[in-house]
């Protein structure tokens, strides 16, 4: 990505006047990565056989952003910026995923919109389209995702989510995906004013919900998530795809393969 303005570079928006998003997303591939909790030694089940783990997995937390919703400002601003390397400048360096992360933490979009417009007046229109049309920022499901939530659901397990998202901007989510009412709770970054991987958010995930981290697996793709939750103790699986997500599901016998 350009790490600079390019020379004579110019706003291209679509004959239509709106600006399109799209952001360095997380990408999504297909291996899936090692248990990161503690080990301890195996044992036997009350069936004979010996587990891998001493703790049974009895609850499951998921992220959302690119676990369950493929999400990238890519998909909207590539829409409205026809110049690739303006494309890459105005990502890196108009809306960069540092300032995404302030709305993440709970800050307005109407103040953080209009001190971009101020630094930044000739993208005034692309920069408020970040919330006006936001969700074209989602691309949809991620299906294998999706139906391996509804295989949890249908075995009872007891299912959470973790997002670092907008209070502002979740609510259309939940109104837009059905499946997000699958979860028994949601703890929306935005509403806390806390964002992943800052342990505080597990902290009160575990006691709002009174779970036992040994017995809870977290799944994400961000790896510095992924060890925040490793280091309170929880298990967790570093999501690259569904196809990994699915072989470690069954690994933990909670679903059927």
């Amino acid at each position: 990505m350009s790490s600079t303005r390019p020379t004579g570079a110019s706003r291209h928006v679509r004959a239509d006047g709106h600006p399109s998003l799209v952001h360095g997303a997380a990408t999504i591939g297909k291996e899936a990565a090692m248990n990161r909790a503690p080990q301890r030694p195996a044992r036997a089940s009350a069936g004979g056989q010996g587990e891998e783990t001493a703790a049974k997995v009895l609850t499951v937390i998921f992220d959302i952003g690119n676990v369950l919703l493929r999400w990238d400002p890519r998909f909207l601003f590539s829409k409205l910026i026809d110049d690739p390397d303006e494309l890459e400048y105005f990502l890196d360096h108009v809306v960069p995923l540092s300032w995404h992360t302030e709305h993440d933490r709970g800050r307005p979009f109407a103040e953080s919109i209009a001190e971009r417009q101020a630094r930044f007046p000739e993208y005034a229109e692309l920069i408020a389209a970040y919330y006006t049309r936001w969700d074209e920022t989602i691309a949809g499901p991620i299906a294998g995702s999706v139906a391996l939530l509804e295989a949890l659901h249908a075995r009872g397990l007891p299912l959470y989510a973790i997002t670092n998202y907008s209070a502002e901007t979740f609510p259309r989510a939940r109104a837009e995906f059905p499946f997000l009412a699958r979860f028994c709770d949601i703890m929306v970054s935005g509403e806390e004013g806390v964002v992943k991987p800052d342990p505080e958010i597990f902290r009160r995930a575990i006691a709002r919900w009174s779970l036992e981290p040994a017995h809870t697996l977290f799944i994400d793709d961000s790896p510095a998530n992924v060890e925040a939750a490793a280091r309170l103790e929880f298990r967790t699986h570093l999501f690259r795809g569904a196809q990994g997500l699915e072989a470690e599901l069954v690994r933990l016998d909670l679903i059927e393969p």
